[in-house]
């Protein structure tokens, strides 16, 4: 296969486009979504403009398909939290997988905090629908102004110090017991004894 053309078989066409998201989340991460071009996309991967538009028409495309395994995971941890009978086990089953979520997603979660490019792309999509339900599971039916606010901070919180640049180094399992612990002070949650 010569630089350029689509793969012929659907594995190989899987593997370019998987190849591609990940030179793509990586660009994001250097330049910015605004900032990289489908030509360095295509650059970097050694392909040309044209093997890039056989998997994606526009960069937004590729910045939703990669934002779209993380959102997927979260929308998992939601179905499952929703289907708690207890608010508090739906509480705490949905902050440790979005903690979960977060820490396993550190480079797209640092993305999401800080380009404005990739808010964009995700415009309009299913992505603002499972904010939504997160306030609405955190927050508890009672639209009580005080949990509200304590879940907006524990969201956002959670996801800008997941994603900070100054705490990339720090050990998956470190910083998801420092964001438990913190989202179950936000959220009133009880500490649960290791």
């Amino acid at each position: 296969m010569t630089a350029g053309t689509a793969p012929a078989t659907a594995g190989g066409q899987e593997d370019t486009r998987t190849r591609l998201l990940a030179t793509a989340l990586r660009l994001f991460t250097e330049h910015g979504v605004e900032a990289t071009s489908l030509q360095m996309i295509a650059d970097a991967l050694g392909v040309t403009k044209a093997a890039v538009y056989y998997h994606f028409k526009t960069k937004d495309e590729i910045a939703g398909a990669v934002a779209e395994p993380g959102l997927r995971e979260l929308e998992v941890v939601l179905e499952e939290a929703s289907r708690l009978r207890r608010r508090g086990a739906r509480v705490d089953h949905l902050l440790s997988g979005f903690v979960d979520v977060v820490v396993r997603h550190r480079a797209l979660i640092a993305l999401f905090a800080r380009d404005p490019g990739v808010t964009r792309a995700l415009a309009n999509s299913w992505s603002e629908v499972l904010s939504i339900r997160m306030m609405e599971l955190f927050a508890g039916p009672e639209e009580d102004e005080s949990r509200v606010i304590a879940a907006h901070a524990a969201i956002v919180g959670i996801a800008l110090t997941g994603g900070a640049p100054q705490f990339a180094e720090m050990d998956d399992d470190t910083l998801r017991g420092h964001l438990l612990e913190v989202g179950r002070r936000l959220l009133g949650r009880p500490r649960r004894s290791a």
